[in-house]
């Protein structure tokens, strides 16, 4: 499945966010703080959950940046993240929801989707995601590089996507692979040059919460 749409989610544009999610590696709050911020990218003004059993991903680079966006009352906001690419990603047993208010409603509708969990892994090539927290009981990285320019890295990894500019001179780091083990992550955008996914499934629940989100 090709994708490159960005953010946007709302009552009627649900398909939005069909696009999923990978679990990324550990956010860099350093980066932020050393000046590693890329350009602005509009996003909605929604984050979204996504879970992984397994992400095992290849040419790792990672660096911080700022996304904009309006939240859901109007107002522009600014979210720091950490943008995590890979070259190329396998996810086992994905899960990704996001909760849309309905106010005249005074209700909420969850949007869950899932993949990968019936024997054939979700695959992602040129993937990017912007995430805002991240947990795993388990991250093993070989091959890493703490400290290296933002935008200069080497190998296969992409660089800073579309309508981003890194600062040369800041935070960022790479790896050769990257396992991270039981991901629980929220994001606010993720693009991908291609998302194959098997065994998918959506489905809308009226509410939020355990059980109806992915954790």
């Amino acid at each position: 499945m090709e994708s490159q749409v960005r953010g946007g989610t709302r009552w009627k544009r649900f398909a939005v966010v069909m696009v999923p999610s990978v679990a990324a590696t550990a956010v860099i709050g350093v980066a932020l703080a050393q000046g590693a911020l890329a350009a602005s990218f509009s996003v909605s003004g929604q984050e979204f959950k996504v879970r992984a059993g397994k992400l095992v991903g290849y040419d790792m680079n990672q660096y911080g940046a700022i996304d904009t966006g309006k939240s859901l009352e109007g107002k522009d906001e600014a979210h720091p993240v950490s943008v995590s690419a890979f070259d190329h990603a396998t996810i086992t047993d994905m899960c990704q929801s996001v909760v849309t208010p309905i106010p005249f409603l005074n209700k909420s509708v969850t949007l869950k989707l899932t993949a990968g969990d019936k024997g054939t892994d979700v695959v992602a090539d040129q993937i990017y995601i912007d995430v805002a927290q991240l947990d795993s009981t388990q991250a093993v990285f070989e091959g890493i590089n703490i400290g290296v320019p933002a935008g200069t890295t080497s190998g296969k990894t992409p660089k800073p996507k579309a309508g981003e500019k890194a600062n040369p001179f800041g935070f960022a780091q790479q790896a050769d692979k990257a396992t991270l083990t039981d991901v629980k992550q929220t994001a606010w955008a993720t693009t991908a040059g291609t998302f194959k996914l098997s065994g998918l499934h959506m489905g809308l629940t009226w509410g939020s919460g355990d059980g109806i989100e992915c954790y």
